[in-house]
């Protein structure tokens, strides 16, 4: 809900933008953020337009950014944390104008705010969910069954999944990671421990964390509820040598960092692109192609707000991929490698420190945490 605040000015919550964002609303953005942070990492939308004037240059008053934001529309202010865009955002009102919002929390909360979104329906009932991290391009999954649900790919703010699954009265058996990221701090040792659930992870990706885990293996199914909601493991190496696919109840293919939307996986963020570029391209080219074109691929990640269907859905069928997926579509095999090895986006933000995180060799703060995961997770190979 929209708050007032005094003057008028008003305020905006992470869950309000998503909205916007999933809606295809219009909305005008005036980013007061330094140079750098903008072409770093920015709000997105179909129908939003962004405005970067940086917080030092309207010190002295908003008179000189008044002509470059539009006096009919709703404006949001964003900065990094709240304060600066509330100030700027108090400045316009004073100057005449109205609809004037700032975003709560700023782009920290926007980095953080986590929105579940109905999947489907499972064929011996319960659900499948995906919690869509629309600030950093992060996907989660909840499958839930009989009374037990378990979690895949988990974010750290584990308090959204215990709060979702309290709500419809299921416990959490399971908490599974699709391989060992390198973008984002996983919350799925933390959230098993908490829930006393099982932590799977690939042991391939598992040499040297310093904790316990079941091992994620192909061959192992993993069941939920008494209704026995079937996860099969899929070996299917390539973004990381343990990566592994999920197949949930035969119609489900969650893919991890393997494939996405509108790309495909980067195999270098452990420093083996050479090495793994082959693993990538036998798991997209043959192994994937074995399953059902009818499978509705859920990945762990989408790169650009395009992406998002229905509701704020990422999904499609297996066979529409194989149709309009770039990184589908290298038939030779060097140019694959050079797609894969060369001109690749940036890595992402402190993706080393990231890694040993989620090994359980590093013990950041909460406020650590957030400041290694600002940014976009630049998974995908054309994510630029």
């Amino acid at each position: 809900m929209t708050v007032n605040t005094a003057g008028g000015l008003k305020k905006m919550s992470a869950k309000e933008l998503a909205q916007i964002v999933f809606n295809q609303a219009e909305l005008f953005i005036l980013d007061v953020r330094s140079e750098t942070e903008y072409n770093d990492w920015k709000i997105e939308g179909d129908k939003i337009e962004v405005v970067n004037l940086p917080y030092f240059e309207l010190l002295e008053g908003v008179d000189s950014a008044l002509d470059k934001i539009p006096e009919h529309k709703k404006v949001l202010v964003v900065c990094a944390k709240e304060g600066s865009s509330k100030f700027v955002a108090e400045q316009m009102v004073e100057a005449g104008r109205s609809n004037i919002y700032y975003l709560e929390g700023g782009m920290k909360a926007w980095s953080e705010h986590l929105e579940p979104v109905k999947i489907g329906d499972l064929k011996a009932g319960g659900a499948i969910y995906q919690f869509v991290r629309i600030g950093k391009g992060c996907l989660s999954y909840m499958v839930i069954s009989d009374g037990e649900a378990a979690v895949v790919d988990t974010l750290r703010m584990t308090e959204v999944y215990e709060k979702f699954a309290q709500d419809r009265n299921v416990s959490i058996q399971h908490t599974i990671d699709t391989h060992l990221h390198a973008d984002h701090i996983s919350g799925g040792k933390k959230l098993a421990d908490k829930a006393g659930a099982a932590y799977w992870l690939p042991p391939k990706d598992a040499a040297e964390v310093t904790f316990s885990y079941e091992k994620l293996e192909e061959g192992k199914e993993i069941a939920v509820g008494n209704t026995k909601i079937k996860i099969q493991p899929i070996y299917s190496p390539g973004h990381t040598i343990g990566s592994t696919s999920l197949l949930v109840d035969d119609t489900y293919l969650l893919t991890g960092d393997i494939l996405f939307i509108a790309s495909i996986g980067r195999p270098d963020l452990a420093g083996k692109a050479a090495d793994w570029a082959q693993d990538l391209r036998s798991t997209l080219y043959r192994r994937y192609r074995e399953l059902s074109d009818e499978l509705i691929v859920l990945p762990a990640h989408f790169g650009k707000v395009s992406e998002l269907g229905e509701g704020g859905r990422v999904s499609a069928r297996m066979g529409e991929l194989y149709r309009t997926n770039p990184g589908l579509h290298i038939q030779d095999e060097a140019e694959f490698r050079r797609t894969v090895t060369e001109n690749l986006p940036p890595q992402p933000n402190a993706y080393q420190k990231i890694r040993q995180t989620n090994m359980g060799k590093m013990t950041p703060s909460e406020e650590e945490q957030r400041e290694m995961e600002i940014g976009p997770n630049r998974c995908a190979v054309h994510d630029k």
